[in-house]
């Protein structure tokens, strides 16, 4: 089919690099890969972080003049240029959905939506009009494709359940595999670029350099490292932002500063290191969890939101209660002194990502839901 892709919170050619950007992209790829013709609508952003109430009635006539503009636009195309399925990824409060909606009644095509959420309590808050403008987008979705279980029930609210399919986070492993293969020329490269110990462990770190909640996880990462000076461990961060001082300063000499790189050294420095650990704060679900396994790399996390999704307790990474910062430091220190179970759990991380939340079978699962409509 031929899709309109839109990301109304970011598009997947914004400038500024995050997950929600990098998972635009992968879910274009995936739909390619299932043979559609994939053109992004528009890069129109409606995303208002203040709770403003006359911004979000702006962006809300302004998304309703371009959804006009882009249904005559198509209306006078030949057919064979018209979409023949709008496609929207991250739906919610902050980041309503204005274009969509009505160029898929205007066109008669279905519209489906990839990570959305439905929260009550947003409907009495200064996000109101964002609230009721997602909630109105998931009832008119022939689809929502969910990635994490934790979305499921307050989407149930709205839509009937046949209509949610859950679409674990996924990604293109193959640069992770290539990273594995060569882990001790790498490893030893970095050391040597970067004067590190390459005798003691890595505990590597993938997250922008930003205030509010990723801030948040830095910080109890730097009391869960308190924890930890008796033993010999290395910090690797491979992130850069506003925050860069204040995320970086309570690690002084044991933090290494990477900061921001493309995907495919991030795989290798993954790759190169020993464990990953990350709070993740108020966080959907962290593709730099899924990243890390994909490398081999054993993950220390929380319980939270879609983390669990992502990190299989016990299997690829260990999960503590959010919170919990005595046992998000005592799950750190427990790997960092059994060599043993850190190659073990990173070996079927590896595994798992490579043959469940592959690019492959993510393209699979959305073809598969696609072809019903």
């Amino acid at each position: 089919m031929r899709i309109a892709f839109y990301a109304p919170l970011k598009s997947p050619t914004h400038g500024t690099p995050s997950g929600d950007r990098r998972v635009a992209g992968l879910l274009m790829d995936a739909l390619a890969q299932a043979g559609h013709r994939v053109e992004i609508a528009s890069t129109f952003r409606t995303y208002d972080g203040d709770g403003d109430a006359t911004r979000q009635a702006a962006l809300c006539e302004q998304g309703a003049m371009l959804a006009a503009q882009l249904v005559e636009q198509w209306r006078a195309a030949p057919p064979e240029e018209r979409p023949q399925l709008w496609f929207t990824y991250h739906l919610y409060y902050k980041a309503p959905y204005w274009l969509g909606p009505p160029v898929a009644r205007a066109l008669g095509i279905p519209y489906v939506i990839a990570e959305a959420s439905h929260a009550e309590k947003r409907a009495r808050g200064p996000w109101r009009l964002g609230h009721e403008g997602s909630a109105a987008a998931v009832r008119q979705a022939a689809v929502v494709f969910c990635p994490t279980r934790d979305d499921i029930p307050g989407l149930e609210k709205l839509i009937d359940a046949r209509r949610i399919v859950h679409l674990p986070p996924f990604l293109d492993s193959a640069p992770y595999r290539a990273a594995i293969e060569r882990r001790g020329e790498l490893r030893e490269e970095l050391a040597r670029e970067h004067r590190l110990d390459a005798s003691v462990p890595w505990i590597a770190v993938v997250a922008m350099m930003r205030g509010g909640d990723k801030l948040a996880s830095y910080r109890v990462l730097a009391q869960a490292a308190e924890r930890l000076e008796d033993l010999p461990w290395q910090l690797v961060i491979a992130g850069d932002g506003a925050a860069r001082a204040d995320a970086a300063q309570p690690f002084d000499r044991r933090a290494c500063l990477l900061g921001s790189m493309r995907q495919r050294r991030v795989a290798e420095v993954l790759a190169a290191s020993d464990l990953c650990a990350w709070p993740a704060v108020n966080e959907a679900y962290g593709m730099a969890l899924l990243e890390a396994g994909a490398a081999g790399v054993p993950v220390v996390s929380c319980a939270t939101r879609g983390v669990p999704d992502v990190v299989l307790d016990g299997r690829t990474g260990v999960l503590v209660p959010y919170g919990d910062e005595d046992a998000f430091a005592g799950a750190v220190r427990a790997l960092l002194t059994d060599h043993e179970r850190r190659r073990a759990l990173g070996r079927e991380a590896a595994r798992y990502v490579a043959a469940e939340r592959s690019l492959e079978a993510a393209s699979a699962r959305i073809a598969t839901a696609l072809a019903a409509l």
